[in-house]
């Protein structure tokens, strides 16, 4: 059987459910989710000829829709407005340390992080935590976290220098850890 009598609408269509788990799993609104997966099947249809069958129709279309993702949140940064008072922010961050640099709070004992890691109400968690960071911030954490991207993709994809790049990875950091914290570790069945 050959690339092309397997490469049919039908069996790109076949791998929609997946790409939207994958195209929800980065994007915030089901309307963007929905545009990437849609533009990702057009893609694949249309490039079908380009197929080489290297690799599983699945992971192609996941390469590609990783690309529909990017060119989304790039979109997305570009359109949003600026929050305007990081102030508030940075004070937050700074409450959090000791005039020499060491945290207020000593860490409390989190238990096993590997047994939270499989756990689903953790991960609900994590979630709302990373609902809680600004926009831009959760996006480029998740670009790198998740997405698995290098400062320098996300810097171009984002349209920001690479210090703003790590600045905003080190206050995602600091903020999903407190949050954490907060709404799991100390509060884990």
């Amino acid at each position: 059987m050959s690339v092309d009598d397997t490469l049919t609408e039908a069996s790109i269509e076949g791998h929609r459910s997946y790409l939207l788990r994958y195209a929800r799993l980065h994007l915030a609104s089901p309307a963007q989710v929905e545009d990437a997966v849609q533009e990702t099947l057009l893609a694949a249809i249309e490039g079908a000829g380009r197929f080489g069958g290297r690799a599983a129709l699945r992971t192609w279309l996941t390469g590609i829709l990783k690309h529909k993702i990017i060119d989304q949140l790039r979109r997305a940064s570009r359109e949003q407005p600026l929050s305007g008072d990081e102030s508030g922010e940075a004070e937050a961050l700074e409450a959090l340390f000791a005039a020499d640099g060491h945290w207020r709070e000593g860490t409390r004992d989190w238990g096993d992080p590997a047994t939270s890691l499989e756990s689903r109400r953790f991960w609900q968690a994590f979630e709302l935590c990373l609902q809680r960071l600004p926009a831009r911030t959760a996006t480029v954490f998740k670009m790198r976290e998740v997405m698995e991207l290098s400062t320098e993709d996300i810097c171009k994809a984002m349209d920001i220098s690479t210090a703003n790049c790590w600045v905003m990875l080190h206050r995602a950091r600091l903020t999903l850890r407190e949050c954490l914290r907060l709404t799991w570790f100390e509060k884990a069945p």
